[in-house]
């Protein structure tokens, strides 16, 4: 049963927007810098989206103290840390715990991707496919090219794309080293995560324990909204399970939210120092009703078609975009800024220039919004 804006009794505590928005960004360790390592921080999270090689390093940077880039480059040029295809069938940094772990609980997402490319593999075994790219990778990694073109001599009537996808879709590929590197970044290889781990996938957790995961990174949240995070769906059946173990409440529409007992709950004034988060970040895509996050003005501001934009927090809403140009870092703000936010926004600006360009300089400029 999925979750629609069901209305839950008034006994429910409500959660204002504001107070279910600074749960979040604490959650998200975005209100004051976490003395966390950067492996630990991206187990904390159950990931950060990474369709491009240098979002991580920004999540983090905006994230925990004295982060570095190498801190995240180091343990994943040994094999602690991974890019794999998992969360929505997009790529994600996680722990080689989780890329073993998650991966398994996603599998019926991914199984269901490839029905929307069953014309391309007519008379395909897929099973056989699956094995057959086995071989190819843990041989040698290989490119998608690569690997496209050793499975179309085998099935030379298929779609090429079809079959590369399949693969992908039936293996727990990762991308191997260097690509991921912080200004190291090489060509997207790939090979299976147990063979670039050295050690066997484990089985699926059980939905249960990934909701409390979740709470523990994005909650207070509905079913719906970890369905849209995970890629899933039929997630209440979990919920309910958890329903004596969890609080209750609801936001200002009705919906019934789910949040552990213990975890922070900050008041809705407590403050939200400006962030610059990357393209894609994940406190943007995690929720169905991303109102805590997203003001209902700025909604779909934040990308143009398949584009995304970094963006800017402002009291802990998005309030802009932003970008490195070649000597200066332009934010573009959606609406007027009073002078303590740019004040605000500026030493924040610098902070991120420190820890992600030691050494280079950069003007800070004001613009405005060219979406």
């Amino acid at each position: 049963m999925t979750n629609t804006k069901r209305s839950v009794t008034g006994s429910a505590p409500l959660l204002g927007t504001r107070a279910l928005n600074r749960a979040t960004l604490d959650r998200q360790l975005l209100l004051s810098p976490a003395r966390l390592s950067a492996t630990a921080a991206v187990e904390h999270l159950l990931g950060l989206q990474a369709q491009n090689v240098k979002p991580p390093y920004y999540a983090l940077a905006a994230r925990l103290d004295g982060f570095t880039p190498e801190a995240l480059s180091r343990p994943m040029a040994d094999r602690e840390v991974v890019r794999i295809v998992t969360m929505r069938s997009t790529i994600h940094t996680h722990t080689g715990d989780d890329c073993l772990t998650l991966r398994p609980l996603v599998q019926p997402a991914r199984d269901r991707e490839l029905v929307n490319f069953r014309a391309g593999l007519s008379g395909v075994d897929l099973d056989r496919l699956a094995g057959l790219a086995r071989d190819l990778v843990e041989t040698e990694p290989r490119t998608m090219k690569q690997l496209r073109e050793a499975l179309l001599q085998e099935w030379p009537d298929a779609d090429p794309q079809a079959l590369a996808v399949a693969a992908r879709c039936r293996l727990p590929l990762v991308q191997v080293t260097p690509r991921g590197l912080w200004e190291r970044s090489g060509q997207v290889r790939l090979t299976t995560a147990e063979h670039w781990l050295g050690r066997p996938a484990e089985p699926a957790p059980t939905p249960d324990a990934v909701v409390l995961r979740y709470l523990a990174a994005f909650g207070p949240a509905s079913v719906k909204d970890m369905q849209t995070w995970a890629g899933l769906t039929r997630l209440r059946e979990a919920f309910e399970r958890l329903r004596s173990r969890l609080v209750i409440f609801r936001d200002e529409s009705g919906v019934e939210l789910f949040d552990l007992p213990d975890a922070p709950r900050p008041g809705p004034d407590t403050p939200a120092p400006p962030r610059f988060l990357p393209e894609f970040d994940n406190l943007l895509l995690s929720h169905a009703d991303r109102t805590r996050v997203v003001p209902p003005a700025y909604r779909g501001r934040s990308w143009k078609g398949n584009l995304a934009y970094r963006t800017l927090l402002v009291d802990g809403f998005l309030a802009g975009l932003w970008r490195l140009e070649e000597d200066a870092l332009v934010i573009e703000p959606f609406g007027r800024l009073t002078r303590a936010h740019r004040e605000e926004i500026t030493a924040e600006g610098e902070r991120m220039l420190r820890v992600m360009h030691p050494g280079a300089s950069y003007d800070i400029r004001f613009g405005v919004v060219r979406t």
